[in-house]
């Protein structure tokens, strides 16, 4: 028998909820009563959503073309995202499944309560809420295993950016490339994650002596991988192995931007960064050691 879920208020007043592997940090601006508000919701909310995803588990592993659509609203969320992607990249739900946690709360956050902004954080997987006028500033992690940050991504209430999503070979989840962190931002929370998935496993080398890989069953006999090698470690590079990884990465994400399924992407390996979908929009990436995409070239902003 598992663990009930938890909540707890932090000291400087935001929201962690925890049941197993979710983990939220919620918070809401607004009137204190509003928040009190939408602070119960998101708890009533959260208390059945992992034994939600927990009772169709099998089918989010699975290669999802042709098969049962899922049942449950978070499940739905998760196939909703990845379904843009499957025509071209091996994807499944779970690609999406901590963005679509955070949206699923963040629609609960903000259905019951009048907030000028609120956000829900999944363990690095925002969905944002945006009221006129208002804004937030995104802090970019270097590698997903510690807080470090290389940058900020500066979103307005005008911009089509609703989520926001990390992904890399040292973070919760397995990648098959070598990027140390793939941020990236969508309209979305959903898109934004499965797109980090992606992104992130385009950043690589094939073949290179530096890069260890292992079967991901032989990882996690119950991951949705299966058989693909996924990167265990990464050894020293040299500066032109990185600039070709991340402009393996870049290409990767210059896709997902030219659909429109993704608004931007900061892709980072070593000290080098590079960025796609900066050039001629509201919303600000600060960012050192950048390199520049094709389209951005003499335009981003770099601080």
């Amino acid at each position: 028998m598992r663990a009930l879920p938890q909540q707890r208020r932090l000291a400087d007043g935001r929201l962690h909820l925890h049941d197993g592997p979710i983990d939220l940090i919620i918070e809401a601006f607004g009137e204190t009563s509003a928040i009190a508000t939408a602070y119960a919701a998101a708890w009533r909310r959260f208390l059945t959503i992992l034994d939600e995803l927990c009772g169709e588990l099998a089918l989010l592993r699975a290669d999802p073309n042709g098969g049962l659509p899922p049942k449950g609203p978070v499940a739905r969320r998760m196939a909703a995202a990845v379904a843009p992607f499957r025509a071209r990249r091996f994807v499944t739900p779970m690609a999406a499944v901590a963005g679509a946690v955070a949206e699923e709360v963040l629609e609960a956050v903000t259905r019951e309560g009048r907030l000028a902004r609120a956000y829900v954080n999944d363990g690095g997987d925002i969905a944002l809420h945006l009221g006129p006028g208002e804004t937030f500033s995104i802090g970019m992690v270097d590698r997903p295993d510690r807080p470090n940050l290389f940058g900020r991504a500066t979103i307005g209430a005008a911009d089509h950016v609703r989520g926001v999503a990390t992904s890399g070979w040292r973070g919760r989840s397995f990648s098959l490339g070598v990027a140390d962190a793939v941020t990236v931002l969508a309209g979305s929370a959903a898109l934004a994650d499965a797109a980090a998935t992606l992104i992130a496993n385009a950043v690589d080398i094939p073949g290179h002596p530096a890069v260890k890989r292992a079967p991901a069953r032989d990882l996690d006999p119950q991951s949705d991988l299966g058989d693909r090698r996924v990167t265990v470690a990464v050894g020293s590079l040299m500066p032109q192995e990185i600039d070709r990884a991340l402009a393996a990465g870049a290409a990767e994400a210059e896709l997902w931007q030219g659909l429109g399924l993704i608004e931007a992407a900061a892709l980072r390996l070593g000290d080098r960064t590079r960025l796609v979908g900066v050039a001629g929009r509201s919303y600000q990436f600060q960012a050192g050691a950048v390199l520049p995409s094709n389209e951005a070239r003499s335009r981003h902003a770099v601080g």
